[in-house]
């Protein structure tokens, strides 16, 4: 990673950042076959994926156990959560959720080419997973607020938090989602994207 980055990223080791430079190679490398993210950001990982997905990472509670990203793609936020924890939280475990085979499979090489021992990846679908009782829940450019807090009570645990991106209408999700569901929200502005805020919710239930 170049010293911007590692900036974007915070404080990170040479090891660190070492890991997100071959996690980086790995990804331009499988791209062209599974299409991991779109074409035209993979010029601009470091701050379209990478600093985007390490923002939330601050974000997670003291004492965080156990995170699970849904929905997990190429692994933007959930293998750039489990590299910084490495480092950061060596206590903390990350589950990859992700029905697709071929990006599970990816996930998997990731992990293992990197020696991640704290990674777990799941293919299965969301609604069928066993309920992960986690402690932190990351969801990026998933589904729409309502869909969303629907996992997050199935897959939280009582106390655990949601962090969800959301782009310039996430107002009007919050609108959305308040018609089925109560919740406690605190809207922090993205450090990426000017237009964009990170939902963290707690108390998810429904009306």
């Amino acid at each position: 990673m170049n010293n911007g980055t590692v900036g974007a990223l915070g404080d990170v080791s040479r090891e660190t950042s070492g890991l997100l430079d071959r996690y980086a190679a790995l990804l331009r490398k499988w791209n062209p076959a599974i299409n991991l993210v779109a074409r035209s950001t993979l010029e601009d990982l470091e701050t379209r994926h990478f600093a985007d997905s390490a923002q939330l990472f601050a974000l997670a509670p003291a004492g965080a156990r156990l995170w699970v990203d849904l929905g997990a793609g190429g692994g933007f936020p959930g293998l750039v959560i489990a590299i910084l924890a490495m480092e950061k939280t060596p206590e903390m475990r990350v589950t990859l959720i992700e029905s697709d085979q071929r990006k599970a499979t990816f996930l998997r090489t990731v992990a293992r080419e990197l020696n991640l021992p704290n990674v777990t990846v799941l293919d299965d679908r969301i609604e069928d997973a066993p309920t992960q009782q986690a402690d932190v829940l990351s969801a990026r450019a998933l589904a729409p607020l309502p869909q969303l807090l629907a996992y997050g009570a199935r897959h939280l645990a009582p106390q655990g938090i949601a962090l969800f991106p959301k782009g310039a209408r996430y107002a009007v999700e919050l609108d959305d989602a308040l018609a089925t569901w109560r919740f406690d929200v605190q809207t922090i502005p993205s450090t990426t994207d000017p237009q964009a805020v990170i939902l963290k919710l707690g108390g998810i239930a429904r009306v």
